[in-house]
């Protein structure tokens, strides 16, 4: 008796450690990795009027996937990435954001605009989920530093002081601004009001519009009574557009600064002819020629694609897919979540193909790129 009591509480205890083994194992494997395939999750605006956004977000990321996956992954990983509509509103995004979280995806990738991401911003932290690649410049997601928060492109405050320099570096005193009344607009405002005061200046006025809303005639009343000579947009590309193209029937003459947050592309199609002369400041290379290295890798990759051509938002998810990548390379194949936080913060003065990524331990955003760019009657754009 005592000798099978002895036998069957060893199996049990084999039993147990097996279990306690395989559960160990499942568990390494259970956040969005398994031996063959890594799944991410994007909630993005696949509807709505920031639509663009968010799709051309998407294709530019998952063109780079299925190029990659064609070649058979990423140290024998396949890479899926998970999409879900939010409407650009941030309760649609929080709630896409718990499904996701729910469903174990590796990482939260490619958010689309400031005011989802600050919603979801908290949730992958107190889940230890890398949120990799907002597209958003917004201060608040990158100040106080948060170990899982990361990001590729320059900051709004990069782009509005670039804008601000540009602007009164041929003489311009006044200046509006006409913002989106929410968290990316207020942003961008405070960076545009920040470069303004370097050089003794503040905005000559003011207008807003709020998400998700076209509806520009006070913001357009506002602004035009004082007169300004030049106007800096933080919107998205309906707004804009919409913006532009009543105060350019009022007879304003003067030049329209944008941030790369309105869709280049997106503001072209909605402006035709109308969109000569206006200014958008770009964080990513130049999508429309292979002027650099990463710029023919994405029109390659673009070739066989009908229907979709090239743009910055595609750009910016083709490159946010490409570093994503290097980093998963440079974590090996026994890849965790910090193992992957680890590697990006390795990536130090890294060129990926004419645009170099500079991260560290205390430094999670990698670009302070930014150059200005010019929209022509045909359709163009010219560095």
């Amino acid at each position: 008796m005592r000798r099978r009591d002895v036998i069957s509480k060893a199996g049990t205890l084999l039993g147990s450690t097996a279990l306690g083994a395989w559960s160990t194992a499942a568990q390494a494997q259970s956040s969005g990795v398994t031996d063959t395939q890594i799944v991410l999750g994007q909630s993005a605006p696949f509807s709505g009027s920031a639509t663009q956004l968010g799709l051309q977000f998407h294709l530019g990321a998952q063109l780079y996937f299925d190029v990659l996956n064609a070649k058979g992954g990423v140290n024998g990983r396949l890479i899926e990435l998970k999409r879900l509509d939010d409407g650009y509103e941030p309760e649609r995004c929080a709630a896409n954001t718990r499904q996701l979280i729910g469903e174990d995806v590796f990482a939260l990738f490619g958010y689309v605009g400031t005011p989802t991401s600050l919603a979801a911003l908290p949730l992958a932290t107190e889940a230890k989920v890398p949120f990799f690649a907002p597209f958003t410049g917004a201060e608040a997601l990158r100040d106080p530093f948060n170990r899982y928060a990361i990001h590729v492109r320059a900051s709004y405050f990069d782009e509005t002081a670039a804008i601000v320099r540009q602007v009164t570096s041929v003489g311009i005193k006044k200046i509006s601004v006409f913002y989106q009344n929410d968290a990316y607009g207020k942003t961008g405002l405070d960076g545009v009001s920040r470069a303004l005061k370097t050089v003794n200046l503040e905005p000559a006025s003011l207008g807003t519009v709020e998400r998700n809303s076209s509806d520009v005639d006070q913001a357009l009343k506002s602004i035009m009574a004082t007169r300004p000579e030049a106007i800096i947009q933080i919107g998205a590309y309906k707004a804009c557009a919409t913006f532009i193209r009543l105060a350019r029937r009022q007879g304003f003459a003067g030049n329209f600064y944008n941030v790369s947050f309105v869709g280049t592309q997106a503001l072209i199609d909605e402006l035709g002819a109308e969109a000569r002369g206006v200014v958008v400041s770009q964080v990513m290379p130049f999508p429309y020629s292979p002027v650099t290295r990463l710029s023919g890798e994405y029109l390659a990759a673009l070739k066989d694609k009908r229907g979709i051509v090239p743009n910055y938002s595609g750009m910016e998810g083709f490159v946010a897919a490409k570093v994503f990548t290097e980093a998963v390379r440079r974590a090996g194949r026994a890849l965790t979540r910090e193992a992957f936080i680890g590697a990006i913060q390795g990536m130090q003065n890294v060129n990926m193909g004419g645009f170099p990524v500079d991260f560290a331990p205390n430094k999670h955003t990698g670009s302070k790129f930014v150059e200005l760019t010019l929209l022509t009657e045909d359709g163009r754009v010219r560095r």
